[in-house]
């Protein structure tokens, strides 16, 4: 329900700046050329142009820049943009000295053997990644010589949704240097009309405003924004560029009839938005996660956000809210009305919602829909209103049924098409895939809330925009003998300052109108007319064409077409699945869409040694895969483990430091002897500490001539709360002033203290938090218990970082600060399959090796691989001091 084109441009600049924009490092040269405030480590970018056309909400975006190697050796420049992750990507060339290199967009697995042989080579590659809540990056590279130029060029496509009323274009400009020639052009053609038209940045100031130019008459407008050198700069001599924030345009077309209808080379798009319709009442069930593992700043948060959703009801809705735990509890029997007194009691209870126990997702669920069954059937809802379940989950069900494909068939069974299910996922701790599955099979859809200060904004934005039902059960027909392959064109519901689209193409090509007809259930009584269009009116409409770019309205189908596709694969099995999957990749090939299904291959020129560059485009699904857990620090998630036994690699505790604003990771050993203890975080302010104690193999491995080393105990503690948890492959127990109490694996028990919240979960994982800190969860490994070597051994994954102190430290509590790193001159290691790199962190060069390690969280047996860049001799130059540093005399 994305409602906007997201655009973020960004521009070669320094690789030690953030990886939020485009790049140019040059290794060694770490000086701006005073004499030359254009040129940054001997790379001047001359030329950046962002140029958008829309025509009938679908947008065709160019991106070009063009830099040129001052200097007097070969530079390296990345080019790096974040796209919107609803667009796709339909053509890529890089233009060095004349000779252009294009991007060829394949299928995936063609493209992913072409891109092995290149990395197998140990040479760089090209990349799409989920980097942020509404965006994905696009990097590629390559190398020029003195005195060259290179032009970079990207374009992409996306249908503008609308919501809340507006079509809105979102740019994030940021440049970090000075561009010489900089351009934002926008040209729209609304064949309905242009009804208003804004733009705004968060970097614009005074001086700034009146360089944005704004123009709208009828069907065409136009936005501008191209500042001088002297605009740019922070200050008069400054070489700093303020170019740097969000460049937003805004608009919305006139809307005379409910709808308006489109035919061009025989395709037709219809759009209907009906005005000033009476709302829908609404009856909402609200099912709230409030196991353990939402205790702290989520709950907290979700509390904000409910008491700002009563804060919006009105008075003609129902609604009720169901807890989940360990058990299931409910505010009310039954929906209740909206009233003023009903408002205040629910503000009473929500201020009251605390965390216990595991996850009964499927109890929670359940009760919920035999409630709106409940209230249909008893007449204690309007019959004309639309029923909406919303339920929010930051983990995964383990009370009651937990087998996720049970739970989706059973609530499936449930639900019967009746109601529309939307879930949120709280985090990166859910398993998104089933969730998003759940809801497209009840015709609703899945949104991920990612853990920061927002999330009760987020939330709150999320109910803003299914809050105003007008219309349910909308059908737009047409005439079978007509049309084929129309898109999706029935709707559970309609809702308020949103707009149904609908594409398909004509039979006959020569076919010169089109009747449509169109029925949906209104809050008063049923809505249906008819609207008929002929290719005469459109081809009046579409005289400017200056403003369109080719077949838009067969490309606008197509893409509505790949998209919904690739939705409905997602709950699809079987031979459906495969039949799903191959139409939505040939219409990809067909069209050049670089989707779900399909790469891009860009291979370089001869002197970049044929490198080779690929684009791949994630699923949001694909996208939780990383071992990222999202809070406010840029380090959120960090595991000590030992997956020795497993694999094949490394012998000793290995750490893993994943960086989600580079969507990467960096990890290292610690090679100590057993029975040593290693300071793993110490916050001072907080007053918690996390040690660990190595434990050996029962022998030394013979082939290996090592014996690998793990954490055995691990000891957690809040000095501030005189608290100690003490956790061994065999119990777990803990210390406070007044004793000891003391579990085994072999339990399955939920402690809820003030100061303590303990989950085990048997003979699997625990969770744990102290206070107001940061919460831990804790993996048992074990193994067959007369193996001749490997013993049983411990994993620490730590979550929620942002909770503790600044000045937190440790091997891992140091990694919870923003760090950041870059990777230069790939090069093939003494292992093929593991190039090695140049990696440059706080000024240090570095050696490392590209490799993998396992993620124990979600399955203890066999693990997820991670991608990491590994650093040698126990981390030496990356972490700080030595790690004998970190060696202390006991686990408290």
């Amino acid at each position: 329900m994305e409602s906007h084109l997201l655009l973020c441009i960004l521009l070669l600049i320094p690789a030690f700046a953030s990886s939020d924009f485009l790049v140019t490092h040059v290794r060694n040269i770490k000086k701006r050329n005073s004499d030359n405030d254009l040129v940054v480590n001997g790379i001047e970018i001359y030329r950046m142009k962002i140029d958008s056309k829309v025509t009938s909400r679908f947008a065709h975006n160019v991106i070009t820049s063009r830099a040129v190697n001052r200097g007097n050796a070969h530079k390296e420049v990345f080019f790096d943009v974040e796209l919107p992750k609803t667009a796709f990507i339909t053509n890529f060339s890089m233009t060095i000295d004349g000779i252009t290199y294009p991007g060829n967009i394949k299928e995936k697995e063609a493209a992913k053997q072409q891109y092995e042989k290149a990395v197998s080579k140990g040479q760089t590659a090209g990349l799409v990644k989920a980097s942020g809540r509404k965006t994905e990056k696009f990097t590629v590279s390559v190398n020029i010589a003195a005195g060259s130029k290179v032009t970079f060029e990207l374009i992409y496509e996306e249908l503008l949704k609308r919501q809340f009323g507006k079509y809105e274009m979102f740019i994030k400009v940021k440049p970090k240097q000075l561009v010489k020639d900089f351009e934002i052009e926008v040209n729209i053609f609304e064949p309905q009309g242009i009804s208003e038209l804004e733009a705004e940045g968060t970097f614009i100031t005074n001086d700034l405003q009146n360089v944005i130019r704004k123009t709208f008459s009828h069907k065409k407008g136009h936005i501008s924004f191209k500042p001088t050198l002297d605009q740019q700069r922070t200050c008069e001599n400054c070489s700093q560029s303020l170019l740097d924030g969000d460049f937003i345009v805004k608009y919305d077309v006139e809307r005379t009839t409910p709808d308006n209808l489109q035919i061009v080379n025989g395709y037709f798009v219809h759009f209907f938005a009906p005005m000033n319709l009476p709302k829908l009442p609404k009856n909402v069930i609200f099912i709230i996660d409030i196991s353990g593992s939402m205790s702290g700043r989520e709950i907290q948060q979700t509390r904000e956000a409910l008491l700002k959703i009563l804060d919006d009801i009105k008075e003609d809705d129902h609604f009720n809210f169901i807890l989940f735990g360990s058990d299931v509890h409910t505010w009310k029997e039954t929906l209740i009305k909206a009233t003023p007194e009903n408002l205040d009691e629910a503000r009473k209870f929500v201020r009251g919602i605390d965390t216990k126990g595991l996850t009964n997702l499927y109890g929670g669920m359940m009760k919920g829909i035999d409630m709106l069954n409940a209230a249909h059937e008893g007449n204690l809802v309007p019959k004309r209103s639309a029923s909406i379940i919303i339920m929010l989950t930051d983990g995964q069900p383990n009370v009651g049924i937990s087998n996720t494909q049970d739970i989706q068939t059973h609530v499936k069974k449930a639900i019967e098409g009746k109601y529309t299910l939307y879930n949120l996922g709280f985090g990166y701790g859910v398993d998104y895939n089933f969730l998003e599955k759940m809801a497209l099979e009840n015709k609703g859809l899945a949104r991920r809330i990612y853990p920061d200060s927002d999330s009760a904004l987020q939330l709150q934005g999320f109910y803003d925009e299914v809050s105003n039902p007008m219309l349910r059960d909308v059908e737009l027909n047409y005439p079978e003998n007509e049309i084929a392959d129309v898109t999706k064109n029935s709707f559970k519901h309609f809702y308020d300052g949103s707009e149904i689209v609908v594409a398909g193409r004509l039979r006959d090509i020569n076919q010169n109108s089109l009747t449509v007809d169109v029925k949906g259930e209104g809050a008063n009584d049923a809505l249906s007319f008819t609207s008929q269009q002929d290719k005469e009116q459109t081809a009046k409409a579409f005289q400017e064409q200056e403003y369109i770019f080719g077949d838009f309205i067969e490309r606008l189908w197509a893409y509505l077409t790949i998209e919904q596709l690739l939705e409905k694969r997602i709950s699809a099995t079987g031979e459906e699945k495969d039949n799903l999957t191959a139409e939505a990749l040939d219409l990809s090939l067909k069209y050049k869409f670089v989707t779900p299904l399909t790469s891009m291959v860009v291979t370089k020129p001869e002197e970049d040694e044929n490198q080779a560059a690929i684009a791949d485009k994630p699923t949001e699904a694909e996208a939780q895969a990383a071992p990222i857990v999202a809070q406010a620090s840029p380090v959120h998630y960090v595991h000590a483990s030992n997956p020795t036994w497993y694999t094949s690699v490394d012998g000793d505790p290995h750490f893993i430091i994943s960086v989600p604003q580079k969507e990467d990771a960096i990890c290292f050993n610690i090679n100590e002897n057993p029975g040593a203890v290693l300071r793993l975080i110490n916050d001072p302010v907080t007053g918690i500490t996390v040690n660990g104690e190595l434990i050996g193999d029962k022998k030394v491995n013979n082939d290996a001539k090592i014996q690998n080393t793990y954490f055995g105990k691990l000891g957690i503690a809040n000095k501030h709360l005189d608290l100690k948890v003490t956790v061994t492959p065999e119990k777990i127990t803990i210390q406070n002033e007044t004793g000891k109490t003391t579990f085994t694996w072999l339990d399955s028990v939920t402690v809820q203290q003030e100061s303590l919240t303990l989950i085990i979960n048997k003979k699997k994982s625990l969770v744990l938090s102290m206070g107001s800190g940061a919460s831990f969860v804790i993996v048992l490994h074990q193994v067959w218990k007369k193996h001749p070597l490997h013993r049983d051994f411990l994993g620490l994954y730590t979550l929620e970082s942002h909770k503790l102190s600044e000045q937190t430290h440790g091997l891992l509590g140091q990694f919870f600060h923003p760090i950041d790193f870059a990777i230069l001159e790939i090069h093939p290691g003494s292992d093929p399959k593991k190039p090695d790199a140049t990696m440059i962190f706080k000024n240090k060069e570095l050696i490392v090796t590209r490799g993998w390690q396992k993620d124990y969280r979600r399955d203890p047996e066999h693990g997820i691989d991670i991608p990491c860049w590994f650093v040698h001799n126990n981390g030496a130059g990356l972490i700080d001091g030595v790690h004998t540093d970190y060696v202390v005399s006991s686990l408290f």
